[in-house]
């Protein structure tokens, strides 16, 4: 039973490490930051993925939010790059 919790932290953590990292990157515009955001959103995906391949339902909601914010980051830095 410990495994789909520890799934789900780990899945909160990398996305609220990616949001801080897509903020401070979008802020300063140095492309090492950009770059370093983007691993970091692409290392909250691989979570995320993890998660949903393990998801018993009733994670659905938190799951889909979490994506919700990955999908935000991802635009934020896509915007960034322009």
């Amino acid at each position: 039973m410990g495994e789909p919790f520890n799934d789900l932290k780990q899945v909160e953590l990398s996305v609220q490490a990616a949001q801080k990292m897509v903020g401070q990157a979008t802020m300063s515009m140095e492309p090492g930051q950009l770059q370093a955001a983007t691993d970091a959103v692409n290392d909250a995906k691989s979570q995320l993925q993890k998660a949903l391949q393990n998801a018993t339902g009733v994670d659905d909601e938190f799951l889909n939010k979490q994506q919700t914010l990955l999908n935000n980051c991802e635009e934020q830095l896509k915007e960034a790059k322009r």
